[in-house]
């Protein structure tokens, strides 16, 4: 069945969420922040590693760096574009909307956690390379595999933010089944280039989640978004 995968993600996100909700008062807020913090700095590794993997080659014995120019460029058009759109404004707005509805006096941290925990599940090469592998080639063995990583990771956010991380599960439905719906008309403009770029453009994006979490800062990481749209374009017309 395709879109198996993206169903089987959004519900272990929802869930997740969901149970690390109910069991956050029995974790202290000392012990809730430390935890928030090891996954930041996993999140940076799993970034910073998903990048020099596709940015490290080897040519004529020699280790040397690919994409490095390909990644600015992708990167600052993407936050000019970004910018100017201001898509955090619109997560947050779209958070706050949600906090209204199902939030008791805790708008600010419902729309944080539901932006962060967006963030988390739906940028990288997992999501990418999943929903096109189970629309392709019906094959959601991808998305299962992130289906876990995601419920573990929104578990633990959720003892620190709340219920706003549940929340993650409908931008997973509308990014990741979006992908798999039209993956067959994108299959003759996707190159294998492309995929490299948007899975480079990507990871870089989780280490700055993974940065954002770790040190408290606030990298409007949502307005570089774009990033992996101009990262298309750009392989397109000059290659990596």
């Amino acid at each position: 069945m395709v879109g198996i995968g993206t169903l089987v993600n959004a519900s272990a996100i929802a869930f997740g969420g969901i149970i690390g909700y109910s069991f956050q008062r029995l974790i202290p807020i000392k012990v809730q922040k430390t935890v928030l913090q090891a996954i930041g700095l996993g999140i940076i590794f799993i970034g910073f590693s998903g990048t020099l993997g596709k940015m490290l080659v080897i040519k004529n014995n020699e280790l040397t760096v690919t994409g490095a120019i390909m990644l600015i460029v992708s990167l600052s058009a993407g936050a000019i574009i970004g910018e100017l759109i201001d898509i955090d404004a619109w997560l947050n707005k779209l958070g706050a909307a949600l906090a209204r509805r199902f939030s008791r006096g805790q708008s600010s941290k419902f729309s944080e956690g539901f932006i962060i925990s967006t963030l988390t599940v739906c940028i990288g090469a997992m999501a990418v390379v999943g929903a096109l592998q189970d629309g392709l080639n019906h094959d959601p063995s991808i998305l299962f595999t992130k289906s876990t990583i995601d419920f573990i990771t929104v578990l633990l956010l959720a003892s620190s933010y709340g219920i706003g991380v549940s929340f993650a599960a409908l931008p997973v439905l509308l990014f990741e089944g979006g992908l798999t719906l039209l993956a067959t008309v994108i299959k003759a403009f996707l190159t294998t280039d492309m995929l490299t770029g948007i899975s480079l453009v990507g990871n870089t994006l989780i280490a700055l989640i993974g940065i954002n979490m770790l040190l408290d800062s606030k990298i409007k990481i949502a307005n570089m978004l774009p990033s992996l749209v101009v990262v298309i374009l750009y392989v397109r017309f000059f290659g990596i």
